[in-house]
């Protein structure tokens, strides 16, 4: 038996907040921490990679309720999961940054994350769902 639509946002939404903390936490570690060139723009990236994975295998098993036939399966369909994600991605990145630019302060650079991550795990999911886990 599947559980509710309900029971299934829920869990998603508990996800892309766990995925969001991973990724503005590992965000807000590079900048507190590193004093570099371009360091905006690595903690971005950074924050991508370090929130990416765990968001993958938990959607896949609670969100989707998909079981991978082997490892070799496993991978392309995290390729494939990844290979959407950057179009969300870009679109995260870019609000992310254009709040950077136009705000020049980290609180509304966050904000921006924040706006850009919830466009983007709402589009993910409407992707996901017809294209990698059906």
């Amino acid at each position: 038996m599947r559980p509710s639509k309900s029971t299934v946002l829920s869990a998603y939404l508990l996800i892309a907040a766990v995925s969001t903390a991973l990724n503005l936490g590992a965000q807000f570690l590079v900048v507190q921490y590193l004093d570099i060139p371009y360091v905006i723009e690595l903690s971005i990236l950074i924050g991508t990679g370090v929130g990416m994975p765990p968001r993958y295998f938990l959607e896949k098993k609670y969100v989707f309720f998909f079981k991978s036939n082997d490892i070799k399966h496993d991978s392309k369909l995290f390729f494939l999961y990844s290979f959407y994600a950057v179009f969300t991605t870009l679109i995260f990145w870019s609000v992310e940054y254009v709040f950077h630019i136009y705000f020049s302060a980290n609180f509304m650079r966050y904000v921006g994350a924040l706006a850009g991550l919830s466009i983007g795990f709402f589009l993910k999911y409407q992707i996901d769902k017809k294209y990698v886990f059906n």
